[in-house]
């Protein structure tokens, strides 16, 4: 006899109870399944309703997360499975309702219809239209909560995902597959970067989805009609959960809009997707497990909070080649008070995400557009999912910024600066006016790469800087001027070599002649 043969006579017996326990689960499937199959269905009753949850009796055998029915087509969402009762969040106005009304369990999960044929759609996390162009087809449904793919299933994040801004190409690359924060206060520029995102990936065959949670109908008719005047919609998804709706439908949104887009992204397709913005989500969270009577914990937060929005962002990754190869990319966009990044929700998902964006209110006053802060913004990827041409050009850019940022406060103490130190501050000046951009303006690989070997080389350095913008403007002027052959390579792998570079600063220096020649004999200007 081997060893496992003795182990497994050892083994104690099952006891009475598990036997019993095992027995009556498999009653109960049986017995759901011939119901089913006779169309017969569990029926409970309202025994409270209240500020979009329904306690409910009656349905014994409900499970958690599944779908049940309402008058009036009101659907809700099992969510605490009690002894006597069932903690459902209603998918809608609830103000019908009444104590006594029936309750229909329904037998399956919520779903979310998902396909080519959403994109320029404006929906409802139940997936109903709301853009007045007809109903949504169903022809492949998915649930709105999946598993997130197994580590073996995916791929290292090394494409790089453009977003046509500056800084953010420059210095917090994003690639494909991340998950980048996105933080500041309110009014902060924080909607104007994701929308640049999504603007800028206009024939780079990448879809997007732009999920709206708890958002002023104002604000997201303004954005969607952004996204239509700049030809955005065609590829985009918009999942709108306004702030006037019930706390249910803020809460499966991000949720819905996700499985929207890992249905493309399982097609093989690169995917973007913006959650705007996961602070209203938690507090839709935290008002349900308020109401359904849960213990509050830090910040009256309930202590499942981080799990909430860790299992909604590891959805986000890059497949494997076996699998397609199809990436989800995620921005979600946190809110802070008072510059407070060390708050409950944000730390949480500062562990989360592979990096954030940190928006800062003073540059945001100052007029420095987008008032990104090199200093506190990061990406953990990093240089892995930036171009080689990027690599070469901005890899000294960020010491080079920080070090100007660090002497720039130093200064405004009044100390008097040498030459060497003034000169530093000169050219940091210039490289943050360089970073300005307008919103929905994305500027291309080959124009971000002509710019930034331009003032790392100081062509901007001798030009006032309230030339800096039409300056600039005439340099981007000149992108047609670089060969061909040197363009093509921007795109590439390798980047370019040092001769290459030296073609485009010449380029550069032509561009730039008028100014500095205006520069060198106006007598007005201030010494350098």
């Amino acid at each position: 006899m081997n060893a496992s043969a003795a182990d497994s006579d050892d083994r104690d017996p099952p006891s009475l109870e598990t036997v019993f326990e095992q027995t009556f689960y498999e009653l109960g499937q049986a017995s759901l399944n011939v119901q089913m199959q006779l169309g017969l269905r569990e029926v409970g009753t309202i025994i409270h309703n209240a500020n979009g949850i329904a306690i409910v009796s009656g349905l014994p055998n409900v499970g958690y997360d599944e779908l049940v029915e309402f008058p009036n087509g009101l659907q809700g969402i099992a969510f605490n499975i009690d002894e006597q009762s069932v903690g459902i969040v209603l998918l809608g106005d609830y103000w019908h309702l009444r104590a006594g009304d029936e309750v229909r369990r329904s037998g399956h999960v919520m779903n979310i219809p998902v396909g080519e044929h959403l994109l320029g759609r404006v929906i409802n996390p139940l997936g109903e239209p709301l853009d007045n162009l007809g109903p949504v087809s169903t022809g492949k449904l998915l649930p709105i909560e999946r598993p997130a793919a197994a580590i073996m299933d995916r791929a290292p994040v090394a494409t790089p995902l453009q977003t046509g801004i500056k800084v953010i190409d420059a210095l917090i690359p994003i690639g494909r597959g991340q998950r980048e924060l996105i933080l500041g206060d309110r009014q902060t520029g924080k909607t104007a970067i994701a929308i640049d995102a999504i603007v800028n990936q206009r024939d780079k065959n990448v879809l997007c989805v732009y999920c709206a949670i708890g958002q002023r109908g104002s604000s997201v008719a303004k954005v969607v009609a952004t996204l239509r005047e700049k030809g955005a919609l065609d590829y985009t998804v918009v999942v709108v959960a306004e702030g006037n709706t019930p706390p249910g439908l803020s809460y499966i949104a991000p949720y819905a809009a996700t499985s929207i887009a890992e249905a493309f992204m399982e097609d093989g397709r690169d995917v973007l997707i913006v959650y705007d913005d996961l602070t209203q989500h938690a507090r839709a969270y935290r008002e349900l497990s308020l109401l359904l009577k849960r213990p509050p914990g830090r910040e009256a937060f309930p202590g499942d909070i981080f799990y909430l929005h860790s299992r909604l962002l590891e959805r986000s990754t890059h497949l494997k080649a076996t699998l397609g190869g199809g990436s989800l990319t995620a921005l979600p966009i946190i809110e802070t008070e008072a510059q407070d990044i060390s708050a409950y929700i944000p730390t949480n998902l500062i562990s989360i995400t592979d990096g954030q964006i940190y928006l800062s209110p003073s540059l945001f006053e100052l007029g420095i557009l987008p008032a990104v802060d090199v200093g506190k913004s990061v990406s953990r990827v990093g240089g892995k999912a930036q171009r080689a041409a990027y690599r070469g050009v901005a890899s000294d850019l960020k010491l080079t910024y920080a070090q100007f940022e660090e002497l720039e406060s130093f200064s405004r103490f009044g100390a008097r600066l040498d030459a060497a130190t003034q000169k530093i501050i000169e050219h940091g000046e210039r490289v943050r006016m360089s970073l300005v951009q307008p919103e929905c303006s994305p500027v291309s690989v080959a124009e971000q790469i002509l710019l930034l070997l331009s003032v790392k080389a100081g062509l901007f350095d001798s030009i006032p800087l309230s030339d800096m913008p039409e300056a600039e403007s005439q340099l981007l002027q000149a992108v047609e001027d670089i060969p061909k052959a040197i363009l093509n390579k921007l795109e590439t792998e390798d980047g370019i070599d040092d001769g290459e570079s030296q073609s485009i600063l010449a380029v550069a220096t032509e561009a730039l002649a008028d100014f500095i020649t205006v520069t060198a004999d106006d007598p007005k200007q201030e010494p350098h």
